[in-house]
């Protein structure tokens, strides 16, 4: 037995296959598909322009049932108009073909360039092609987590078993993320995460879940603090395992094993970010709620002032504070105590002396590690992001043309 991956859970298969959507020949259309009606739960982007998979999506995620996922990657289908939305039904029928299902049981996702209408005859080319190649191993886990990507250096995945009333069940993710990073997504490069788990649970109590996990994960980190038009968070329930999530010991264990996948999934794309050497993650602590908390841990992540200097390796802890205080939320940094990598550099309203030089070698490690203790509550949060290079300009200068 090797690691759990995204098709370890009971009752899931995936598939993918070059159909010459992307210019390089790698993986561009997949499926993801569960063997019986699985439960369902999705988030979305927020941002007022979305594509159309988007809003197909959660007409046909509403019911809390689905069959599986067709996604394509470089073209987002977005600012399509009603064309737009045609193929992203076309695809969910075609997908509901070959999988032997309604069309309203799968969930339609895309990402790439925005404002191009789709190769439809590459596309019915490319779901044919990843039916054909459904399986249930390793191989076929990775063939689909690489048909999500589009600037990603990286395949990115997640996978956590645990024991629920003496049986196991598992829960697993892939997901794609490097650019155009800044996700918000409520119930209602692009972020895109499917997660797979054979627990049974009632879509309601999944929807909550989700939700919740998103906003600690997904919602947590930031590249550019661009939300896309297309961000997606999926996971499907098979229910196979037998084991019923329908105790409060079981939705605590479920929920801290669905977090723990989550979370691994966002520091990944963090990792990823385009044209990143370093992640960092900002912990805000003693903040006055939960709002201040993030807003502060958000400010300091998106300052590109900051993450110049973490580029650099530069211990420039007024361009930390500073980003603290133009949050809009409740900050006085003569209470405030700022760490970087372990050494105190600023508190109470002052720098505190340190070796600059042994920090800013410190700084080169691959995660840096920056925490800010305000001491005007007990609120924390987490938020992770990366430096910002030359290569992202190269990248986002590059991507359309």
């Amino acid at each position: 037995m090797g690691q759990p991956h995204l098709l370890s859970p009971a009752g899931f298969r995936a598939g993918a296959i070059y159909a010459g959507i992307k210019t390089k020949p790698t993986p561009d259309v997949g499926l993801l598909v569960c063997d019986v009606i699985a439960t369902a739960a999705a988030v979305f982007t927020t941002n007022k322009v979305f594509a159309a998979p988007i809003k197909i999506g959660r007409e046909h995620v509403a019911g809390g049932k689905l069959r599986g996922v067709v996604v394509n990657a470089g073209n987002a289908n977005a600012c399509t108009g009603r064309q737009g939305e045609k193929d992203a039904l076309r695809m969910c029928a075609l997908a509901g073909q070959v999988v032997e299902c309604e069309p309203k049981l799968i969930l339609p996702s895309s990402t790439g360039i925005i404002g191009h209408l789709m190769p439809m005859d590459k596309i019915e080319i490319g779901i044919r092609g990843a039916a054909a190649n459904l399986g249930r191993d390793e191989h076929h886990a990775h063939s689909f987590a690489a048909a999500i990507l589009t600037t990603d250096l990286k395949r990115k995945a997640a996978a956590v078993t645990v024991k629920i009333g003496g049986k196991s069940i598992t829960i697993a993710g892939v997901c794609k993320g490097s650019g155009m990073i800044g996700p918000r997504m409520a119930l209602h490069a692009t972020m895109l995460a499917y997660l797979t788990t054979d627990a049974a649970l009632p879509a309601g109590l999944l929807r909550t879940l989700l939700s919740a996990a998103s906003e600690a994960s997904f919602n947590a980190v930031t590249v550019d603090d661009h939300t896309s038009t297309n961000d997606t968070a999926c996971i499907l329930a098979s229910g196979l395992s037998g084991v019923k999530i329908d105790s409060p010991t079981a939705i605590k264990s479920f929920a801290a094993a669905l977090n723990e996948v989550c979370q691994s999934l966002a520091y990944q794309i963090a990792a990823d970010g385009e044209g990143a050497t370093k992640v960092v993650t900002i912990t805000v602590r003693q903040a006055k709620d939960q709002a201040a908390a993030k807003a502060i841990a958000r400010a300091i992540a998106n300052s590109p002032l900051v993450k110049c200097a973490m580029h650099g390796n530069d211990p420039n802890w007024g361009r930390i504070v500073s980003a603290a205080g133009l949050a809009g939320v409740a900050f006085d940094p003569d209470r405030s105590t700022l760490t970087l990598q372990g050494t105190v550099v600023f508190r109470a309203g002052q720098p505190v002396k340190f070796d600059a030089e042994k920090v800013s070698k410190s700084l080169k490690a691959a995660e840096v590690k920056v925490d800010l203790a305000c001491k005007l509550g007990t609120a924390e949060a987490t938020c992770w992001t990366c430096d910002l290079s030359k290569d992202y300009v190269t990248i986002n200068a590059d991507y359309h043309t």
